[in-house]
């Protein structure tokens, strides 16, 4: 069995990560990863959004690959969902305090974003006409 030691002898942190199971930065990248996840997280800070809302943000994603991504953002505490019993359904995603807590996160990979397009506009050649 491996010791908690161990699992974090290569983690940059190790001395803050060691009364954890699971580094925390591991357990971050598994709550973002999916094809989609930050930017939903993204939109829904702006409002509460039903679930067409969110299909015509992100146009170039299937039903499928959205319903999976809500599904595991709620499992992970970072969404919730409200169904309300009308016909047709109605259905809205929205933040938990949980996932308010990223947002943070997400403006500095924003701001990141931002930075690095200005720099590579600087940086990339003119074109001659």
């Amino acid at each position: 069995m491996t010791s908690n030691k161990e699992i974090h002898e290569t983690c940059f942190m190790k001395e803050k990560c060691l009364k954890y199971e699971t580094c925390p930065m591991v357990l971050v990248q598994n709550l973002l990863s999916g094809k989609r996840k930050i930017l939903i997280l993204w939109y829904l800070n702006y409002e509460t959004l039903r679930f067409n809302e969110l299909r015509k943000k992100l146009p170039d994603v299937t039903q499928k690959m959205l319903t999976q991504q809500l599904r595991s953002l709620e499992a992970d505490g970072l969404i919730y969902r409200n169904i309300y019993p009308v016909t047709p359904p109605k259905v809205e995603y929205g933040l938990t305090e949980l996932g308010r807590k990223i947002i943070p996160i997400l403006e500095m990979m924003h701001g990141f974003g931002a930075d690095y397009l200005e720099k590579a506009e600087l940086s990339s050649p003119v074109q001659e006409k």
